[in-house]
């Protein structure tokens, strides 16, 4: 069987059009147009799915049209007309299926579901897509209005960002993350359980049986990159050249071995050197900045931090080795390449030289991953399958087939190389450098632990993290700091952690509520992250998911402090669907007879802690009116606090499921008092309410 596809030396001078244009492209696109292409076509992909599938800002909430009045109502049909004063024209409106509610009430009444039958400019007529019931008939007969048309019925649970989400993922956006295996291998064993994405590393490593480690010279959008860069700036600087035998040619795997052990410790280190991770990280904090300052303002960014700074300066880091040889992270430092390298050992094909070679060195001088001897046959843990030697080969002496053919091949170390079986440095250079990288990994684990999140200081606040979060000590074992979650989240909630955690929090997903809270109609953080650090809920799951508790200052609240009236927590809450802050009256003088002095005592919130989640966006409306518009408050009066008895954190099962043992066992212990006292108690504790 032979496996080749690229395109043979011509030995004519004039090439036919095609081979013109794929010679101004590069000598790599002459000689292997389909890699390039290939290479080319998923570097797009995943800014496609970085940039647009995970944007969330197209995304629009269900419509409403209020100061709609009825003009003509059929009771017994259920047909009703409706007239807008300002001429509204719903756009598409015929057929389409319309909520009424009749705002005309101190609570709005829902009049029914209605099917449009005819629509012109402030004009609508409509019938009953569904039986109304008595009820609504009555009140539809009684009613003047003024109504409210909704798209979508009241009271339902909004869906518009984690359904832009679903429909836009044909691919599903974290693919290129969950195909790096050193990303979910790393993951399971810091974390000791199966990670789902382990599969497809399992898959795409069987594919690189067939073409040895094309993942790195096909898939790979840091590889990718990192060609762009050496033919656009590294090939115009060759003073920092190095040998291509120096110490640093078995680097990677001392890398991948540091890795690994760190992982056996429990410590994640992977995120910062996996191939992908890096890339992805890049562009949530350089692209995802610029995409947001260019479409929505750059008021709408969040400060740059140190974090931020230390992981771009990483990426171009790895841009810079490209003036050492070209590709040089990808040659000789990356341990994602070293995991496709020891699966090339298992390989079921591979590239052969014909005894026809005539040690021209063309093949030697194009290879991008140094992956040919000095006697032109093949360094098989580094050949990547590109066929770019194919190309250039003038007498097609390389071909690529099955591992176990039996032709008349060129004759092995001839020339002489003078390499060992085991590499170029030798048996000792190579034991101590994986005693170098067993024992960095250990000591990174060390400090890393010594110096990181301090999960044992019951005095060290924690961070409030994404909704579906699993365990604190799990969730930094199993984040693998991608970045993919910050651009799938609307209005910046998720930010990357600092150093408060130290190296082992960096780059983790924190909510920062004080820049905006979480949105309820998203889930998107849970459905783009590779590992399940934080788990993909349905909506309906995500809503009963706690994050954190909003606790209130009572010195520092207006309406507790004395200082003002104030309901914009409440209002926040209730319009988001949780109904998690009541109102409570405070400061109320009584007579000498004991009694309520009238109009003493201001209406303050108090939080009901069973029904709140900790989604922020009390603490996001407090701080943005209160402190930065009006100035009467340092900070946030109302604050979303995490810890033991304030969040929910778990590996598995169900949040909603949860919340109703609690409820059941909240009314269990209602009805015991209540047993207790003989009578109905209306001043039962909070929490039994």
């Amino acid at each position: 069987m032979r496996f080749n596809w690229f395109l043979p030396a011509l030995r004519k001078r004039r090439p036919g059009a095609i081979r013109r244009i794929l010679r101004r492209l590069g000598t790599t696109w002459a000689a292997s147009p389909f890699r390039r292409a290939v290479q080319t076509l998923c570097l797009l992909t995943f800014v496609w799915l970085f940039v647009y599938v995970c944007w969330p800002y197209s995304a629009k909430p269900a419509l409403k049209w209020p100061g709609w009045a009825p003009v003509e109502v059929s009771v017994d049909k259920g047909a009703v007309t409706l007239v807008h004063e300002q001429g509204l024209e719903i756009p598409n409106a015929v057929g389409t299926v319309l909520h009424l509610v009749d705002d005309s009430m101190a609570s709005p009444v829902q009049l029914g579901a209605f099917r449009v039958v005819q629509a012109d400019a402030g004009r609508l007529q409509l019938l009953p897509s569904e039986p109304l019931s008595a009820e609504q008939a009555e009140q539809l007969a009684d009613s003047f209005g003024p109504w409210t048309l909704f798209q979508s019925k009241p009271g339902d649970w909004p869906s518009h960002y984690a359904d832009t989400l679903r429909g836009r993922e044909r691919l599903d956006a974290e693919s290129f993350l969950i195909v790096d295996p050193l990303v979910s291998l790393s993951t399971a064993v810091a974390a000791r359980q199966w990670i789902w994405s382990l599969a497809a590393a399992g898959a795409i490593l069987a594919v690189c049986l067939i073409i040895p480690r094309g993942f790195c010279g096909y898939l790979c959008p840091l590889g990718t990159l990192i060609d762009l860069f050496d033919w656009l700036v590294g090939r115009r600087f060759t003073r920092f050249r190095v040998a291509d035998n120096g110490w640093w040619v078995h680097l990677k795997y001392f890398v991948l071995a540091a890795v690994l052990v760190a992982a056996a410790f429990g410590v994640l280190l992977a995120g910062f050197v996996s191939a992908i991770p890096v890339v992805t990280r890049f562009f949530a904090f350089a692209v995802t900045t610029s995409q947001t300052g260019l479409l929505r303002g750059w008021h709408q960014v969040p400060s740059l931090e140190s974090g931020h700074w230390l992981s771009l300066a990483l990426f171009v880091l790895v841009l810079a080795l490209g003036f050492l040889r070209p590709r040089f992270w990808c040659k000789y430092v990356c341990p994602t390449g070293a995991v496709f390298s020891l699966g090339n050992l298992f390989r079921m094909t591979g590239r052969k030289v014909h005894e026809s070679c005539i040690h021209c060195d063309k093949c030697i001088k194009v290879c991008p991953f140094d992956a040919i001897k000095p006697d032109f046959t093949t360094r098989t843990t580094d050949c990547t399958f590109c066929q770019t030697c194919g190309g250039v080969c003038p007498t097609q002496a390389i071909t690529f087939v099955d591992r176990w053919n039996r032709q008349d091949w060129k004759a092995v170390d001839d020339p002489p190389t003078g390499e060992t079986p085991i590499g170029r440095r030798g048996f000792l250079s190579t034991a101590a450098g994986l005693a170098a990288g067993l024992s960095a990994g250990a000591g990174l684990a060390g400090l890393t632990r010594t110096f990181g999140a301090g999960l044992g200081d019951s005095a060290r606040a924690l961070p409030v993290r994404p909704p579906g979060s699993v365990p604190e000590q799990q969730f930094l074992q199993m984040c693998i700091r991608c970045g993919e979650c910050f651009q799938a989240c609307p209005n910046d909630v998720l930010q990357p952690m600092g150093w408060q955690q130290g190296l082992e929090g960096l780059w983790t997903p924190r909510v920062v509520a004080d820049w905006s809270g979480c949105e309820p109609s998203c889930s998107n953080c849970g459905q783009v992250c590779p590992t399940g650090a934080i788990r993909a809920l349905p909506l309906e799951e995500k809503r009963f998911a706690r994050m954190g508790l909003a606790v209130l200052d009572l010195e520092t609240c207006l309406p507790y402090a004395g200082r003002d009236d104030c309901q914009l927590c409440v209002d926040e809450c209730a319009v988001a669907g949780y109904h998690a802050i009541e109102f409570i009256r405070v400061g109320t003088e009584v007579d000498p007879f004991g009694q309520p002095v009238e109009g003493t005592g201001r209406v303050a919130p108090v939080v009901v802690a069973h029904q709140c989640v900790g989604c922020g966006l009390c603490q996001t409306r407090c701080y943005t009116i209160n402190h930065k518009q009006k100035g009467l408050l340092a900070a946030s009066a109302i604050v979303v606090q995490a810890g033991a008895d304030r969040e929910d954190r778990m590996l598995a099962g169900s949040y909603r499921s949860l919340r109703e043992a609690e409820q059941q066992e909240r009314d269990a212990q209602r009805q015991r008092l209540l047993d207790e006292s003989g009578t109905e108690n209306r001043y039962l504790p909070d929490f039994l309410q």
